[in-house]
């Protein structure tokens, strides 16, 4: 009997173990999904609006010049970033002091909801004037919902991470966008290079907008019942009487700053490689809108992969400030050569500049989300750092298509975009070296 025992106890701590292990694989399998999927449906539908742009201006800005048009078509698409501070103050506001999961729940809603409006709206051939304008109130309401789904969605990813695993947990809020990316970049690849071009104009536009609802509905159901975490919970229970952006303000008023001028410079970068680059090589490089999209589509693709690993690289191999200050400097070296190339090489310059580009993006968006996380308390986390990053990525990097037809309207020079880049890698690689690392300390 006693020889016995021991066998039969240490069966069932075994067994225990096994159950238990599985439970937190799941749990946490969950909690992954559930952090990357609303950010699948936010960057699928700006992907599709950017990369369509050339579409959308026939149908809701049409005239006789063509670069006004794409000014008046990114114009809408600047517009839904302006709305992002706002939705950040509000909903970071909701994060911090009810919950985390509740604000997760409420974006994929309004998100899904924006995104099939889109691909329910007439055209100016039907209403005239009121489709730009209805246009763009779509996007005020998309935008004010998106300006706290990424920061809120890294937040809960950051706090749920075991030990040493916070920068690979953080990557999955971008491999979520860059699914959506990829996804949108696919879809738009696909009626662009199958449909034809009369039916597209004529109502199978709408079909890749009109999807996004299903995605939301999955979205939904993944995040209705979701655990609090540990950190989330103790800051709830803290007595705060000030606003928790007010406190950041109050007690990390230079890391405000710096995150600021950070993801400004990000902002501008990830924009003008990702979603102008396709337009930029239509209009200038002799690329067609197909081939574009196809390329796009294979640097998502490419992007998907090395997200994740540049995120469990920062948990072990380097620290996550100094790899972003290397990355953006690379970005500088690189930029003005790889615009060249998509101008004067055509769909081979493409091919290069695109997976270039997309490679040097992926590496920051692995560790990135992780390291501004980790940048402020938890008490404000989803304050401070969803209003930095949606100045910044919203308003500089959401405007920066637009800014860029515009310099080349005004200067009369196509390399003008490759310029704003490098400025923008540069104001990035100054600002980061400002924030704390923090890549091995305790979460606060």
């Amino acid at each position: 009997m006693s020889t016995t025992t021991p066998k039969v106890s240490l069966a069932s701590e075994l067994a225990t173990r096994a159950t238990e292990s599985t439970h937190t694989r799941t749990h946490r399998l969950r909690i992954i999904l559930a952090g990357a999927i609303g950010n699948v449906l936010e960057w699928y539908d700006f992907g599709l609006y950017g990369l369509l742009a050339p579409m959308l201006a026939s149908l809701f800005f049409p005239g006789h010049d063509r670069t006004a048009a794409l000014l008046g078509v990114y114009g809408g698409f600047a517009v839904g970033f302006l709305m992002r501070p706002v939705g950040a103050y509000a909903l970071g506001y909701l994060a911090d002091r009810v919950g985390r999961r509740l604000v997760l729940a409420l974006t994929v809603l309004l998100i899904g909801l924006s995104t099939v409006a889109v691909g329910l709206l007439p055209t100016y051939e039907s209403v005239g004037v009121w489709a730009p304008l209805l246009l763009i109130g779509v996007r005020l309401v998309q935008g004010f919902s998106v300006g706290g789904e990424f920061v809120d969605s890294v937040a809960y990813l950051v706090e749920s991470a075991p030990p040493g695993r916070r920068g690979l947990m953080g990557s999955f809020a971008n491999l979520g966008s860059t699914g959506g990316m990829l996804l949108a970049a696919a879809v738009a690849a696909f009626f662009t290079s199958f449909v034809s071009t009369e039916l597209l104009l004529g109502w199978a536009w709408r079909v890749p907008f009109l999807f996004g609802g299903v995605l939301a509905c999955g979205a939904f159901l993944l995040r209705r019942h979701l655990p609090a975490t540990l950190i989330e919970t103790a800051a709830k229970q803290t007595e705060q009487q000030t606003a928790p952006l007010r406190q950041a303000i109050r007690k990390q008023r230079g890391t405000l700053l710096a995150t600021l001028c950070f993801t400004s410079g990000y902002g501008i970068v990830n924009y003008l490689t990702m979603v102008l680059l396709p337009t930029y090589a239509r209009e200038f490089g002799g690329v067609t809108d197909g081939q574009a999209l196809r390329i796009n589509t294979a640097g998502q693709s490419l992007a998907l992969f090395v997200v994740p690993l540049s995120g469990w690289l920062s948990d072990h191999a380097w620290t996550r400030r100094k790899a972003q200050a290397v990355i953006f400097a690379a970005e500088a070296i690189v930029g003005w050569k790889c615009f060249e190339l998509v101008k004067d090489h055509g769909v081979a310059g493409l091919w290069v500049a695109q997976l270039v580009f997309a490679f040097l993006l992926a590496m920051v968006m692995g560790s990135d989300p992780a390291m501004l996380a980790e940048q402020f308390r938890n008490e404000y986390r989803v304050s401070a750092h969803a209003v930095t990053f949606n100045i910044g990525i919203g308003l500089f990097g959401g405007t920066a298509p637009m800014v860029a037809m515009a310099l080349i309207r005004r200067t009369g020079n196509q390399m003008a975009p490759a310029v704003y880049l490098i400025l923008a890698a540069c104001l990035a690689t100054v600002s980061v070296l400002m924030l704390r690392e923090n890549s091995r300390k305790p979460i606060e």
